[in-house]
């Protein structure tokens, strides 16, 4: 017989991870609606061709495929197949691909609805996303994310917007976190102050390794890319620069370059008049590998758990072009709950309250005290009370165990003594106190 399994990077569930995900979702849902975001949902599925192309040579070679139904072989080319010409046929055998992240939806999804839809459209969307990556600790093949975008606005004070967002969601969850925050435009700027602008992309991607190979990594990087001394020596000065006023003199010609200073500039003096609870700061060397970036981006990272960005995201100006929507600006940021679950996993800081769904169970002896706990069952649940009732009158010890095991914070015990004063004692599972109370002084004392 085989032995049950799931695929490498996907993992099962239960009730008590289900509820603690849902908390991190609820609460951030709350913080999206305060700023004004819709919620949204796209397809599992989107064609192949709406995802490939827009995530860079890397992420489309991550993209999960789908077989297309039956005989899924009879439009492959006989030549492509005698010389094994995956890529060619790939798109013959495969029409459809699993969703790699949830804006480019999100752009499809705006220019089939743009004449149903008012802009500046501010949507939120929480949704499970699938990547063909290594799996390793923080890195999964199935993941949810959970984003806001605006499109339809040029202004920066969305930037500003979503950095409120990404420092009030991660305070709610009780995550210290550094927002990092770079810009496309700096990167075209220092690629023209290197003399290398028509290598501007495969700069970026090798600075989008220095935190995993570093420095030496990044300048091999580079070298294969065909980039040549000089230009990585100035990369190297530049990259070495913490505050963003001083990249002024470097990019004195590069328009691109000093109009990504002006867009920080100004992004950073709206900050300055916000009580923020968490650190921003500027990261030159953050560069985002997505090809779609042309503005601001944003990683976040947890302070006390090392496991890579939690959040991530930046403005794209012409996402939707490539759909046949041009002039379109978005920006938008996503919060990686598979990471964020992880890290307060290691911290230990889910509220007590995310463990259990049941707020109260009732214990019974015998049939007469069933009886009398299923309607009082009743009566609590009507008052909104989350209630259940052990299905049988059993050995006090067995059902208490069963309380513990599903981390239940209140036991209602039911015997002759309580039947006769028309009472439960009430038990709290934490401190072990214990207290006789009418149905109605129960259904109080868990709803104050």
């Amino acid at each position: 017989m085989q032995k049950p399994s799931i695929p490498k990077g996907t993992r099962d569930f239960g009730p008590i991870q289900v509820n603690r995900r849902n908390y991190i979702f609820d609460t951030l849902r709350r913080v999206f609606v305060k700023y004004g975001y819709q919620p949204i949902e796209t397809p599992v599925m989107e064609n192949l061709s709406t995802l490939t192309g827009k995530y860079g040579e890397e992420g489309d070679q991550l993209l999960f495929k789908v077989l297309n139904s039956g005989d899924f072989l009879r439009k492959v080319n006989d030549a492509d197949y005698q010389e094994g010409n995956y890529k060619k046929m790939t798109f013959q055998i495969s029409e459809k691909g699993l969703r790699y992240d949830l804006t480019i939806p999100f752009a499809r999804y705006v220019v089939m609805n743009q004449n149903d839809i008012a802009f500046p459209f501010k949507r939120y969307q929480i949704q499970p996303v699938w990547r063909g990556d290594r799996p390793q600790k923080g890195r999964y093949r199935e993941f949810y994310q959970c984003d806001v975008d605006v499109v339809g606005s040029d202004s920066l004070i969305n930037e500003v917007e979503l950095t409120q967002i990404y420092d009030e969601g991660f305070a709610a969850l009780g995550i210290d976190v550094v927002i990092k925050m770079n810009n496309r435009k700096i990167l075209t700027g220092i690629a023209e102050a290197a003399g290398i602008p028509d290598k501007m992309m495969a700069m970026t991607m090798a600075i989008d390794k220095l935190d995993k190979i570093g420095i030496d990594g990044v300048k091999d990087e580079m070298r294969r890319k065909e980039i040549n001394e000089t230009a990585i020596d100035t990369i190297e000065n530049i990259l070495n620069i913490k505050d963003f006023s001083e990249l002024e003199d470097f990019f004195k010609d590069s328009e691109t370059g000093l109009k990504g200073v002006e867009e920080f500039r100004t992004v950073v003096g709206y900050l300055k008049e916000i009580d923020l609870k968490n650190e921003v700061v500027f990261d030159i060397t953050l560069a985002r590998g997505l090809n779609y970036y042309t503005g601001t981006i944003y990683e976040v990272a947890a302070k006390d758990v090392k496991i890579g960005s939690i959040g991530g995201g930046g403005r794209y100006d012409d996402l939707t072009g490539t759909f046949g929507l041009k002039g379109v600006s978005g920006v938008g940021v996503s919060f990686g709950a598979a990471r964020i679950y992880d890290v307060m996993e290691e911290l230990d800081i889910f509220p007590d309250s995310t463990a259990a769904g049941t707020q109260l169970l009732f214990v019974t002896f015998d049939e007469a005290s069933f009886d009398y706990a299923f309607n009082a069952l009743q009566t609590i649940r009507k008052a909104g009370i989350n209630a259940e009732i052990y299905p049988t009158p059993t050995k006090m010890k067995k059902q208490m165990k069963y309380a513990n095991a599903r981390k239940i914070p209140y036991v209602a015990v039911v015997g002759d003594n309580e039947m006769q004063a028309g009472e439960v004692a009430l038990k709290n599972m934490q401190t072990g106190e214990q207290e006789n109370l009418t149905v109605l002084d129960l259904v109080a004392k868990l709803t104050q």
